[in-house]
């Protein structure tokens, strides 16, 4: 009886947490040693960028590595909120062939959520 209580109080806290909204992933570093300001729809940082590079063996790869790297740190930083380059601010991207034949990327922006 009581094993079957358990179990069903288990079930029911499952159930339950699987009805809650998502939790945000923002630190709050951002805002306390950077300005932050509105931009259209986003809270971008105003002065402050972040880079990343990468290499791969076509243009789609480099970039997607070089993503990954503006992501990672972002995240680290600031945490998963500020941490998609496509909603980054101030973006450029630059990209070369390397000489084996490869292709390198680096890519700046100022984060954004």
């Amino acid at each position: 009886m009581l094993k079957t209580f358990a179990i069903l109080m288990s079930a029911c806290g499952l159930l339950a947490a699987a009805g809650l909204p998502a939790v945000a992933d923002d630190n709050g570093l951002a805002g306390s040693i950077h300005d932050l300001r509105r931009e259209g729809r986003k809270l971008c940082q105003v002065d402050h960028w972040h880079y990343g590079s990468g290499v791969g063996s076509t243009k789609k790869a480099a970039m997607a590595d070089a993503v990954g790297s503006w992501q990672s740190f972002t995240a680290l930083e600031y945490g998963t909120d500020w941490a998609r380059f496509q909603k980054a601010n101030s973006r450029n991207v630059s990209c070369s062939n390397t000489g084996g034949g490869g292709v390198s990327c680096s890519i700046e922006g100022r984060p954004c959520r």
